[in-house]
Parts: C-alpha cells; structure tokens; sequence
C-alpha cells in the first residue's frame, strides 16, 4: 500500500511538473521573437503596395476578413468550427480594432507563425500554409494592407467552449501539426511546377479545404485527396481519373479557376467565393503553375467499382425522378452546358465518395460564380421544398450510376440527415 501511494505520488508530481513544463513552454513560445523580415523595399511604394494587394488575393484574405456587403477586412465573418465559432478579426488599419498599431514584424507573426496580439491563433486562419510564404510577399502584403481604409468594428469574441477556449493549448495543436519553415523547392522538377507547389501550398492554402482533416482538425497524411467540411465537400484533387482531375486538362483547370466553370464543372459554396474572391484575380502564368503542379500529384488510390444495376428498384425510381426534374438542364445524356451546367457523365464531384456537395446542392440550390470572364453564372433551384428524402436519394443514386458513373447509392437517411443539419445551420447554406 505504501509502494502504491509513493507511486501515486510520483505519478502525480511528474503530471504537475510536466504541465508546468508545457505551460512554460505554450507561454515563452506566445511571446519568443522571430527573425526579421528580409525584403526588398527599394521599389516605389505603388509597385509594392501593387504585389501587394496581388499577394492578398492569391491567400484569399477576403474570404474569411469580409462579410459580404461590409467594408473590407473589417472582420466579423462568422467561422463555425467542429469545436465552436470563430470570428475573423479585423484587418483593417484602426489602431483600436484593428491592426494599425502594428509593426511588420508582428503582422509576420499572426500571418507566418500563428501568434497574434491575444496571444496563439485558431488554425481556422491558414497560417499553417502561411508559413511557406516568402520574406518579400509577407512585406509586399503588410504595404498593401497598410493603405486598407481603416474601420472601427470590434469584432465580438469567439463562441467556444472550454477547454478549446483555451489559447495556450494551441502550443500543443502546433507541436503535432504544425512545421514553422519555409517551403522547400521540390527536387528535379520544372520551375512552372515549384512555382505552382508555392501557390498551392503557401498562399493558396488549398489543403485547408481539399485534405481530410483528422478529429483534432490536423491534416491526414493523404494530402489534396478530398475532404468534407461545413457540409461541403472539397473533391480530390490529384490526377485520379476517377474522383480527381484525371480528366481535366491544363486548359480545364485554368479556366475553371478563372471563370468558375469549365466543362466538367461549375464552382459552388466555398469554392465559388474562391474564385470570385481570389483566383479569378490571378494572372494566366500563376494558374498554369497550379494546374502543373496538381498534375505532378501523385493519383489517389481510390479506384471505379461496378455500379449499381439498372434495374436496381432505386435506380429505376431515380430514373424517373432525373427525367422529370433534372434532364431539361443537364440533358438527357448527362453533358449539361458547357461552362454554364455541370455534367454528370464522367463527374469527379459526382462520383466523389462522399456525395455531401450534392445534398447540398440538391436541397438548398447554388449560384455559379460571377466573375469577368463569366459575368452571368447560372443558378440551381433548390428542391428541399418539393422533392421527398426518397426522390432525392433515389436521384442521386442514379446520377451516380448512369452515363459511365459509378459510386455508392445515397441512402434516404443521408438526404435526412443533411437536410436536417442545412435546416438547423443555415450558415452552412451561403
């Protein structure tokens, strides 16, 4: 009995001294300074405040620091999280709500090494990605913010719940997930390539979306492989034929990610602001550079399987329900219109293996991305409204299984269940 109280002591006190030890550790790292910022400065303040502003849509800063319809970069863009919501802060250059108090330095440290004024950053904002971003973009970006029209908003705080509430837990998140160091150059590839890998996995932060995240919201090992997040889901972005963008040609991928459409797709949730907010924006080169280095990935493993049977009684009920109600858009050979209606023959998105952008789609309607180069993007009708969870299962399954496609049958409870959560969170539906 006495060997297991000392036991129980010891155990106890080496718990007492390892929490001490991290919470010294979370504290020195919230407060440790960074090497400073190594730029050229030397051109006219237009030229940098110019690449600047090219810099912040390239990282989409507007998609999470803008609420449509408000100032830019004044914050307050509602985040909803598996673990609570999260405010996106105020970027403009008030001094009291924003960051006009700030030095270079300490935009570098929120932006490239997640520590703000309050102390760790949620890595709802992508500094994950932003780590890889040169010297010179993180200087040309703060002389563009610093002529951003200052805003005074203070943004309410975050809603979480202990213990994520915790800032100083992060120090731990960061040490499992996060790597602080710049992006090395991949090895005996094209320029074009290193170019692209910069643009994807810097600035681009495409991973927070199209990498599976794993319970505590680290990426999973099988990166750009697809994931499922605020009841989207984010396709596979590797050159597999099947779910990927094996299909997809150069040209493909450059015109989806300019205009928001291209002929096998049309961009919709998160991936319509993208456009409209960021890529549309980059120049011909950049997005040459994506596409080069998406079509260097690696395929994924994921591989056709038969699909379901005409004469399947939900295939045969889907049939009738794409006849009536989806045909006279999407043609009766599943082609759509090229760059305005998606395809369903031969769709990545609609032989995804999780078919949650289609419930999404299906149940609460979509509007295609505005943008320059296709000013009127074309709308889909919601059917929450007129089509039963069974219709709409049944649809699917055939969409899914028709015209070459092959993919598993969508079950009427999943069309209830997304139907009930888009009803319920209805942040989900913009």
């Amino acid at each position: 009995m006495k060997k297991l109280t000392k036991l129980a002591a010891v155990v106890v006190g080496c718990g007492i001294v390892g929490a001490a030890g991290f919470f010294g550790f979370a504290e020195y790292g919230q407060h440790r300074s960074f090497p400073a910022i190594a730029a050229d400065t030397s051109a006219a303040a237009e030229v940098q405040v110019r690449r600047g502003q090219y810099v912040a849509a390239t990282a989409d800063c507007a998609a999470c620091h803008t609420v449509p319809g408000h100032a830019p970069f004044a914050g307050g863009y509602v985040l909803n999280t598996p673990f609570g919501v999260i405010k996106a802060s105020n970027i403009t250059q008030d001094p009291g709500t924003g960051i006009g108090g700030w030095t270079l330095a300490q935009f570098d440290k929120a932006v490239r090494h997640g520590i703000g004024s309050h102390g760790y950053l949620y890595p709802a904002m992508p500094y994950t990605a932003y780590a890889k971003m040169t010297d010179q973009d993180v200087a040309d970006l703060w002389a563009y913010m610093k002529t951003v029209t200052p805003v005074k908003q203070k943004v309410v705080e975050n809603e979480l719940p202990f213990p994520y509430n915790q800032r100083v837990l992060l120090a731990g998140w960061n040490l499992l997930f996060f790597k602080d160091q710049p992006l090395t150059p991949l090895p005996g590839v094209t320029a074009i390539v290193n170019r692209g890998d910069y643009l994807v996995n810097g600035p681009g932060h495409c991973a927070a979306c199209h990498t599976a995240k794993n319970f505590l919201g680290g990426d999973v090992a099988q990166g750009f492989q697809g994931g499922t997040l605020q009841g989207w889901h984010a396709p596979d972005l590797t050159p597999n034929a099947h779910v990927g963008l094996g299909q997809w040609t150069t040209g493909d991928i450059v015109t989806y990610l300019k205009t928001g459409t291209s002929r096998q797709a049309v961009a919709s949730g998160p991936m319509q602001e993208a456009v409209e907010n960021s890529t549309q924006h980059l120049t011909d080169p950049d997005l040459q550079a994506i596409a080069a280095y998406l079509q260097h990935l690696p395929a994924s493993p994921v591989q056709a399987k038969g699909a379901i049977a005409a004469t399947d009684p939900q295939m045969v009920t889907g049939k009738v329900v794409v006849e009536s109600q989806c045909e006279a858009c999407h043609r009766s050979d599943g082609t759509g219109v090229r760059n305005m209606i998606p395809a369903f023959a031969g769709s990545a998105q609609v032989n995804a293996t999780d078919p949650a952008s289609l419930l999404h789609v299906v149940l609460m309607g979509a509007e295609g991305p505005m943008t320059s180069g296709n000013p009127t993007g074309a709308g889909m009708p919601r059917f929450d409204w007129k089509m039963p969870d069974e219709d709409i299962a049944a649809a699917l399954t055939y969409i899914r299984n028709s015209w070459g496609n092959s993919a598993p049958g969508v079950t009427s409870d999943e069309v209830h269940r997304a139907r009930t959560q888009l009803a319920a969170e209805p942040w989900l539906n913009r």
